[in-house]
């Protein structure tokens, strides 16, 4: 025991001596840098000219097979959208399988088929993957195209037109492609109503007979396979795919604006601003200053700890999030710094934007910033690595792009190379602060007038990209129409004054979603001015307030908070059921046009309510908030889909957004002078 004691101090003081020659005061030095072993895929080429490419990895009983169809881009004219339609309606049943048998057979084996237009996707585990692959082969070489799968999807696009019709985002993301490249520029051209309306079932046929071909092709197989298994399986699924002569085609060329302009979007419906500073580039993968380009894309906007997100959001409070992107591309690629504001600091964020851009331009990066940059793309690299699918997409990268066949291998050793001067000049050639597009997609009647006081030329798009009008900010109030007017004219669109004054209760459901998880919001009112109202998710509720004409409380969370000083008195104000009758004591501020539409605005305290100057109906209510900090935001609330309930109408559809959450909710059951009792306000 004696002993054991003995050597038990011994090797406590040996390990004090070790650890007291360990200075802890200074970072470790790093190792060195890790040795990429990428291995090599195997290959072979059909004489159909399809390019298969093998990585085998043995951890994991599962494989997947990736096909893309590395095309030219082309221009699709007045079927714009024909080649996204036929890649929807690959798969859907085959010469040799139906739709259905297709699916359920996928389905059985607890695997994954997709098509698209440019390729197609497959993965099951190892046992079920030479008939998966099969059925993908099946699809791809023998999709059938029907009338009415056609027509189906005809409407499908038709919806989700509408549905984006006046969508901001959507507009945006338009309209910059097509400033950026050009109507007639296949990366400029988009699906519209119109294109949709002239595609035909043939128009799919051809597309798919003319440009769905093996002659560009790439087959990726990945997984627990046996390579020469695998090579035997692709020939004989594969090898009677026949070529076909891909029509030829010259994409134009995309220039930058001469100087720096401002073209400008006007969507009456926003509440924030969409900027995009864009340039087109020349710049493709395995260019000489490609890796100076990445860092410097990543120093200025790559992240949370980048120069514009630091910026805008962290010291301005300006935006959720500004970031920028190097978009690489064989034909045509951009520059893009980007960020969604607040309406009232538009014209602040630009100049922000711009500053930074000119910065990095015409300043060094700091070698603190150049170093932390690689790290974080180093770092990234030797993680995606040790995913076998990666090591795939390189070697399909490499044939795509004619690349050296160590361009991977020595990736570490390029990054580490950049210098201060490196990303400078690359900064210089490729963010083009000096002849740029500003792109502005946003609500005319709040910023232009101060994107007026810039120095830049402001030329006005339509949310198409058409050229347009400086658009009407406002139209004259008629002679003697009042607030009263208009509520008048509201109170009779939805029933009349006898009816309304006759409600004494209402009590309101609504379904919506975020992130596909279920919203249930509850509203109870109560003449003269209780309200209450919950909002559930999943059963639970999440938030709660209550008013019960004197006093009140908001819950959130398990927290409960009294309502007191300003909060008190404007649920005061606000809590009456028809709560556009407190409105006649506000201001007939203007009349506003929104997407053809007329509109009476009301300003009452923090609300502007908009009237249909020709249904009397309200279609939109935006609020404005401060936050803790004093910046203001506007929440808006649009009302649609009026529906008579007890001889008055109420919309049954209310949209409302807030920061980055759009909320749709769908009213399920309202009830008038019932299903409430004071119980609800307690």
């Amino acid at each position: 025991m004696k002993t054991k004691i003995l050597s038990l101090i011994a090797f406590l003081l040996v390990s004090v001596a070790v650890n007291a020659q360990i200075d802890r005061s200074t970072m470790p030095k790093p190792g060195p840098d890790p040795e990429i072993k990428l291995g090599t895929p195997k290959t072979f080429t059909l004489k159909n000219g399809l390019k298969v490419i093998m990585v085998e990895n043995n951890k994991l009983p599962r494989a997947s097979a990736s096909l893309t169809i590395d095309n030219k881009p082309y221009f699709e004219g007045e079927i714009a959208g024909v080649s996204s339609m036929m890649g929807s309606l690959l798969g859907r049943g085959t010469t040799n399988i139906s739709k259905d048998e297709f699916n359920e057979k996928v389905d059985f084996l607890g695997a994954n088929v997709s098509f698209f237009s440019s390729g197609a996707y497959a993965s099951s585990l190892k046992k079920y993957f030479p008939e998966i692959l099969g059925l993908m082969a099946d699809g791809v070489k023998n999709s059938q195209f029907t009338q009415e799968e056609f027509d189906k999807e005809v409407q499908i696009t038709l919806d989700g037109l509408k549905s984006n019709e006046k969508n901001v985002t959507s507009a945006a993301r338009r309209v910059e492609n097509v400033l950026t490249f050009g109507k007639n520029h296949p990366f400029g051209e988009f699906t519209s109503k119109e294109s949709v309306s002239k595609i035909t079932l043939d128009d799919v046929k051809n597309n798919y007979n003319t440009y769905y071909k093996p002659n560009n092709a790439y087959l990726v197989i990945e997984g627990d396979i046996n390579t020469k298994e695998i090579e035997k399986l692709v020939k004989s699924l594969f090898s009677d795919w026949e070529q076909g002569e891909i029509p030829a085609y010259t994409i134009p060329a995309t220039e930058s604006v001469a100087t720096t302009e401002i073209n400008f979007i006007n969507m009456q419906n926003a509440v924030q601003s969409e900027i995009a500073v864009i340039n087109n580039v020349d710049l493709t993968l395995g260019d000489k200053d490609y890796y100076a380009a990445l860092m410097a894309s990543n120093i200025l906007g790559g992240g949370g700890t980048a120069r514009l997100f630091m910026n805008l959001r962290e010291d301005k409070g300006y935006t959720y999030g500004s970031y920028a992107s190097l978009r690489q591309n064989r034909y045509a690629g951009s520059f893009r710094a980007t960020a969604s504001v607040r309406n009232m600091v538009t014209d602040s964020s630009v100049v922000e934007i711009q500053k930074e851009i000119n910065k990095i331009r015409y300043q060094k990066v700091t070698p603190e910033e150049l170093e932390n940059s690689k790290e974080e793309y180093i770092g990234g690299f030797v993680m995606d690595v040790q995913k076998p699918r990666t090591v795939a997409n390189f070697a399909l990268n490499i044939e795509r792009y004619n690349l050296p066949k160590d361009f991977y291998a020595n990736y570490i050793k390029n990054i580490k190379a950049v210098t201060l001067d490196d990303v400078q000049n690359a900064a210089i050639k490729y963010f083009r602060g000096d002849k740029a597009r500003i792109i502005i997609t946003g609500k005319g009647i709040d910023v232009l007038k101060n994107l007026e006081k810039t120095d830049y030329v402001i030329k006005y798009f339509d949310k198409y990209g058409n050229p347009t009008e400086k658009p009407a900010m406002t139209l004259p109030i008629p002679e003697g129409m009042t607030t009263a007017n208009v509520i008048d004219k509201y109170i009779t669109a939805i029933g009349g004054k006898d009816k309304v004054m006759a409600i004494k209760t209402t009590m309101m459901v609504a379904n919506a979603t975020i992130q596909g998880t279920p919203l249930v919001m509850t509203k109870k009112s109560s003449a003269p001015n209780k309200t209450s109202q919950e909002i559930a998710v999943m059963g639970n509720v999440m938030q709660k307030s209550v008013f019960d004409g004197t006093t009140g409380y908001k819950e959130a969370r398990g927290q409960r908070t009294n309502l007191e000083g300003d909060d008190l008195e404007k649920a005061k104000k606000d809590a009456s059921i028809i709560s556009d009758l407190n409105y006649t004591n506000g201001k007939l501020d203007r009349i506003e046009p929104i997407d053809g539409k007329n509109y009476f605005v009301i300003i009452y305290n923090d609300v502007e309510a908009f009237y249909d100057m020709e249904t009397g109906l309200k279609a939109q209510e935006i609020r404005t908030t401060k936050a803790p900090d004093g910046s203001e935001a506007k929440v808006p609330t649009t009302f649609s889909n009026y529906k008579e309930v007890k001889g008055v109408k109420f919309p049954f559809a209310i949209g409302i957004k807030s920061g980055p959450m759009d909320l749709k909710f769908e009213v399920t059951d309202f009830k008038v002078n019932e299903g409430v009792t004071d119980a609800d306000f307690k």
